[in-house]
């Protein structure tokens, strides 16, 4: 596609970036078919070949609108258009290029704004545990909206207090801690019994990701300079901390933290390190090859409850894994399946998305479901906390992370 950049964005890092990324899109439309939004919608700006007309207009110089900020607020960004796309185009990264231009000149309402503003700093704000824990405690009295959004409260178990010559980080996190303390200890569990130690360095925090999405783009890289100081003494290159990787049991912090490397790249104190960060990052589903043959005579015997498994977007298109968790889990005796239909579709969740555009996301998440269609006997299992919480708000089945269900088969 032929950009002919505005002379605001020439020569920028912006425009530059946005330019490489617009030059490979061959206008086929591939992209629309496999676009949640496009599919609910119908409408050719509310997928991701309509939005990149729509980026591309803006750094020719066109002025965008509201309407333009809103087809660009309804992307999930769910990336699906990335795996589908034949000509590569890197439209994840291009959307965060064309938020931040259109949200730097189209002014949002005051009420939009304060609810933008509350969910990037509360999130990963020290506050938010306790918020969470007084939302928990009044659970039975909140409305509907605001109970999908509060899980009952969920005991962790005991962290082990083993050590292993083996040694991995984990994120420390910001939502998931508070929301599901269990997926993190049962993550430590199970690579315990693998012979593997989980460390978490208490300066580390939030990966970046709410801010970042949320076009506070600085206040995101601040928070992942933060989590590059905090791990560096354990994993520069000349250190001798046996740490092996950073593990991230959040697919959506995951596909972040792998990314570091190309946000930063233009950073000249944090670029070399941000790139060894992306480097050693693993999701934690990358670990079960290792895993398998170390747990397999350490599992309960069998039969176990049959898994539906929903992949997270951020693990099948983010991360580009797929297959790993179904195919590891069923060496290990377990019968998963994934949805009968639409597999590879988002459920809604998307970050805060479910937040700012509850009517679209809960039209996914009950397509989603129905897909699913979970048996009487049938744990749902996905990989990311947001998905576990959205989904589990529509259903009365369970709705666990797998590792969880891994856990639980090892104690």
């Amino acid at each position: 596609m032929q950009t002919n950049l505005a002379p605001e964005y020439q020569n920028t890092p912006d425009g530059l970036a946005a330019e490489a990324i617009l030059r490979k899109c061959v206008h086929c439309g591939f992209c629309t078919a496999t676009c949640p939004t496009y599919q609910l919608l119908g409408d050719e700006l509310d997928g991701p070949r309509g939005r990149i007309y729509l980026m591309k207009q803006v750094l020719e110089g066109a002025a965008p609108t509201r309407a333009t900020q809103m087809h660009l607020d309804r992307c999930l960004t769910c990336r699906n258009c990335e795996s589908t796309c034949p000509s590569g185009v890197d439209y994840g990264h291009l959307v965060d290029i064309g938020r931040k231009l259109v949200d730097a000149k189209v002014p949002r309402p005051a009420a939009e704004k304060a609810v933008r503003w509350a969910l990037k700093e509360g999130l990963p704000s020290p506050l938010f545990a306790p918020s969470m824990q007084l939302g928990q405690l009044l659970r039975p009295l909140l409305p509907g909206s605001l109970k999908n959004k509060v899980p009952p409260r969920q005991p962790s178990g005991n962290w082990p207090g083993r050590n292993h010559a083996r040694k991995v980080l984990l994120l420390k996190g910001c939502a998931q801690p508070t929301m599901s303390p269990n997926i993190d200890a049962a993550t430590a569990r199970v690579l315990d019994a693998a012979g593997i130690q989980s460390v978490v360095v208490g300066k580390s925090g939030c990966c970046g990701a709410v801010k970042f999405h949320l076009n506070d783009q600085d206040g995101g890289m601040d928070q992942m300079r933060a989590n590059i100081d905090a791990w560096w003494p354990l994993i520069a290159p000349d250190t001798q901390s046996g740490v092996e990787a950073l593990v991230m049991n959040a697919s959506g912090c995951g596909v972040t933290v792998k990314e570091y490397g190309h946000i930063l790249r233009n950073d000249p104190a944090y670029a070399a390190k941000a790139a060894r960060v992306s480097e050693l990052t693993r999701d934690l589903s990358e670990l079960l090859p290792d895993l398998v043959p170390a747990l397999r005579g350490k599992l309960k015997g069998t039969p176990r409850s049959p898994l539906v498994f929903h992949p997270p977007c951020t693990l099948q298109h983010g991360q580009q894994l797929r297959g790993g968790v179904e195919q590891h889990l069923q060496e290990l005796g377990f019968a998963v399946r994934l949805a009968s239909n639409e597999s590879h579709l988002c459920c809604g969740s998307a970050g805060t998305y479910s937040v700012l555009n509850p009517d679209i996301a809960y039209q996914l998440r009950d397509r989603k479901l129905q897909n699913l269609q979970p048996t009487s006997a049938e744990t749902i299992i996905s990989a990311n906390i947001g998905c576990i919480t959205h989904l589990q708000s529509g259903t009365n089945t369970a709705v666990r992370h797998w590792i969880e269900v891994l856990d639980d088969a090892l104690h």
